[in-house]
């Protein structure tokens, strides 16, 4: 939408899982209030779903996909929550749906006011006008910028954790902060507040704030039972947000920047099983839209072994992200995946085997099909200049604060 300039209006369909028709035969107890006189002992046979039920949310899909359908929208195979309608005289709309949130999106104002309103005939629906708002996330739009944030939500988690006029912290962890596990006994509301914090800031994460990405993984690995030092971590990074509420996820249409990506791991980086942390981010318009921080599987034997999968791990997603912009008519060069080990380049680079890279599980060998198809090309970025060392390491407020703006975060206060 900010590189070419779309129109986007959204809605929300109410009740949207009780609109859903099952397949399957299912029968419930009576619910207490609502039993039949001398018929207590009676199920009840359900013909349609209810909010809980594990097949409601399939059951909804099905009506969805059918009524889209019926409005002349393709559902595609690459994410089956993204539709598009294409006109005979080539104009389209695509249309995103997320559980009972849906965006209309296009080139063409009349188009995608034309299908929205086709479509709030089919269902009971809340009309959400232009797009300013979608899961509790913020967006404006400045010509062809699109500045997204969540900082009223970020505001009310401040508050509910009694931090929102602490002093602000410049990076989301100490520089050089090792987690302990804990060997005591739990203490039940330690747990459940380090949970809400945690949970809050878990939110943040997956949303707007890549920049806590690091931390928040981390520390939410202790959430069974977490020490009074997980606990003051966790308010550690809510100081850090104290400073920093008002940083938005920016995407410039006029940058002409286009996809591409960074890999990195931090090379056995598990102090109690070794095995090594892999990250990886994807940025398209100058803004991060997708990333990837976990534990690798096995255990990687040397430094380019764990950037080797974590490259493989990232070309898989450049696979998803390529089917599906074509599946929207939008057929990429080869996307550019940036990684700062020669070595894990060469391998991947070069489809033989040797005897350092043999003993490799094979699923991570699939990126040298991926290169031979074009949908990649890797090329090396200097570690000092690598911002996915954010996604993988603990690091010093300089380097933080350097590849952090390589994110897309940028200050921006939204006009009130």
């Amino acid at each position: 939408m900010a590189a070419l300039g779309w129109v986007a209006y959204g809605l929300n369909v109410h009740n949207a899982y009780l609109h859903g028709e099952l397949e399957e035969e299912i029968y419930m107890e009576q619910p207490e209030g609502f039993r039949v006189p001398e018929k207590e002992d009676f199920v009840l046979h359900l013909g349609g779903a209810l909010y809980g039920l594990k097949q409601a949310g399939l059951a909804w899909w099905r009506a969805l996909k059918q009524s889209m359908e019926e409005l002349g929208f393709t559902s595609l195979s690459s994410d089956a929550g993204v539709f598009i309608y294409r006109s005979k005289d080539g104009s389209f709309v695509i249309t995103i749906v997320y559980v009972d949130d849906a965006i209309f999106c296009g080139p063409s104002i009349a188009l995608v006011k034309e299908m929205k309103e086709k479509f709030m005939k089919r269902w009971e629906t809340r009309d959400l006008g232009e797009l300013t708002e979608f899961l509790h996330m913020r967006i404006t739009r400045v010509w062809r910028s699109i500045n997204i944030d969540q900082t009223t939500y970020l505001q009310t988690v401040l508050q509910r954790c009694g931090v929102q006029n602490a002093k602000t912290a410049v990076t989301p962890l100490l520089a050089g902060y090792v987690l302990i596990k804990s060997e005591e006994a739990a203490d039940p509301e330690r747990r459940r507040r380090f949970q809400t914090v945690i949970g809050s800031l878990l939110y943040l994460m997956l949303g707007t704030r890549p920049d806590i990405a690091f931390a928040v993984t981390k520390l939410v690995q202790f959430a069974a039972n977490p020490l009074k030092d997980h606990l003051d971590k966790a308010l550690y990074i809510c100081r850090y947000l104290v400073g920093t509420q008002h940083y938005h996820l920016t995407y410039d249409g006029a940058s002409g920047q286009g996809l591409s990506a960074c890999t990195d791991s931090d090379w056995a980086s598990d102090t109690t099983s070794r095995r090594s942390q892999s990250g990886y981010f994807v940025k398209l318009a100058g803004g991060l839209i997708s990333k990837t921080l976990r534990v690798q599987k096995t255990i990687a034997l040397s430094s380019t072994e764990a950037e080797y999968m974590a490259l493989s791990d990232c070309s898989c997603q450049m696979v998803w992200m390529h089917t599906l912009m074509g599946e929207l008519d939008y057929y990429l060069k080869p996307i550019p995946i940036c990684s700062d080990n020669q070595g894990s380049i060469f391998i991947a680079s070069n489809p033989i085997t040797e005897k350092c890279s043999k003993h490799i599980d094979i699923r991570y060998h699939y990126i040298h099909e991926v290169i031979a198809r074009a949908i990649i090309e890797l090329y090396f970025i200097e570690g000092e200049e690598n911002p996915a060392d954010l996604f993988t390491k603990n690091l010093g407020s300089v380097k933080f604060l350097k590849f952090r703006a390589m994110l897309g975060l940028k200050f921006f206060r939204s006009p009130i």
